[in-house]
């Protein structure tokens, strides 16, 4: 996703006041409720600036006034906050066995929301099932008649920097897929901003960006879905999420924790998918690809073939978390993901390691904050659909 804005001329009187909205709808966005006076004073903008600024983004629905302020000095200020009436963003997760599909408010609130469980298919028949269910979600009756600022789409594998190019995703057999380019055809009235991530990086992105009050430094997200993955993001306006050379940064599931152990969808031998992964649990438990692994394994959580099992793979998800906080150091880890659901056969080993070794390196007794998203199910859909707000907010959009 890029958040550059294009080469302006030097005095270019649009692209500062452009500039100018975009801060003064960033302050909004993270802290509801400021002045115009709040503004000013932080943003370092005068009142005349300001005022003109907010009177723009009040016209074209991007903000409205709320109650009267008390004042100390002067006149009492209104104070501001986003409209959520008005604009809507698309998110849509790509996920090895279904598709999740958000339509969010500018605050991130979930308008109308779709699952559709389905078999791993090829990248052509995946896009022109989501463009229909994309169709069907933006008639909505909440979404109708919102303005809709552009798409985002997560994907299970690592997204090439710089370009919408779904480098591989293994337990799909995908690779170097143009989604996007799949997608638009079926979607020839859809304008606004389009966009493609990684989905555990687009799942961080959201649960930073959407926000307010009191924000991280920087935060991780763990996905322990069909394969483990991780995003990581950095900042506060807008986050920075950290993708290597190639897009494999937070490729989790690929680090290799048993030498010489079982051979992994992506080619090597021992990496942590082949521990703690919904297809290793597939595997281990002969649970068939056509079947729910949750709904599967749930009643058969007191077995101890099951037990034994699950607390190996929460061993497993420990040391991932431990090794996160060693090579990343965030400022909060958060856990989501469809294997969450297992709860305590799965999670209590993982925290426990965790908690036990998380501060043996440095001695001190500060606890890293670790989450868990019980229902993780449309996390990375509504990071996606952040996605596009910042980018719109950020970027060299003219929805602004």
């Amino acid at each position: 996703m890029s958040t550059s804005f294009q080469q302006h001329k030097t005095g270019d009187l649009h692209f500062l006041k452009r500039l100018n909205r975009s801060a003064i709808l960033e302050l909004v966005r993270r802290t509801p409720g400021l002045t115009r006076a709040d503004i000013a004073s932080q943003a370092q903008l005068t009142k005349a600036t300001v005022g003109a600024g907010v009177q723009s983004l009040l016209k074209q629905g991007w903000l409205s006034e709320g109650e009267l302020q008390k004042s100390s000095g002067g006149r009492p200020g209104r104070s501001l906050y986003l409209n959520e009436r008005h604009y809507a963003m698309l998110g849509a997760e790509v996920g090895v066995h279904g598709l999740r599909l958000v339509a969010c408010t500018l605050s991130g609130q979930r308008l109308a929301s779709h699952h559709e469980p389905l078999v791993p298919t090829t990248p052509e028949a995946t896009a022109e099932l989501l463009a229909g269910l994309l169709r069907q979600l933006m008639a909505a009756p909440k979404v109708a008649d919102r303005h809709c600022l552009g798409v985002g789409v997560a994907l299970p594998g690592p997204v090439a920097p710089g370009q919408p190019l779904l480098r591989l995703a293994p337990n799909l057999g995908w690779r170097d897929v143009r989604f996007l380019d799949l997608l638009r055809p079926h979607l020839p009235r859809q304008d606004g901003v389009w966009l493609m991530d990684n989905e555990a990086n687009s799942a961080a992105f959201g649960e930073l960006y959407f926000r307010t009050g009191t924000i991280p430094d920087s935060l991780v997200y763990v996905s322990a879905g069909t394969g483990i993955g991780s995003g990581m993001v950095e900042g506060t306006h807008p986050p920075l999420i950290s993708r290597g050379l190639q897009g494999l940064a937070g490729e989790i599931g690929h680090t290799v924790l048993q030498p010489g152990g079982l051979y992994c969808h992506c080619g090597n031998r021992g990496c942590a998918e082949t521990l703690v992964s919904g297809w290793s649990l597939r595997a281990a438990l002969g649970i068939a690809e056509d079947e729910s692994l949750i709904d599967a394994l749930l009643p058969r959580l007191q077995d101890e073939g099951v037990q034994r099992t699950l607390r190996r793979a929460g061993e497993a998800l420990g040391t991932l978390l431990l090794n996160l906080h060693h090579t990343q150091n965030p400022s909060e880890i958060v856990l989501g993901g469809s294997l969450v659901q297992l709860g305590a056969p799965l999670l209590d080993p993982a925290l426990a390691y965790f908690k036990a070794n998380q501060n043996r390196l440095l001695g001190t007794t500060q606890q890293v904050p670790l989450r868990v998203i019980e229902d993780a199910t449309f996390i990375a859909a509504r990071g996606a659909a952040a996605q596009v707000l910042a980018s719109v907010i950020h970027g060299p959009s003219d929805l602004l």
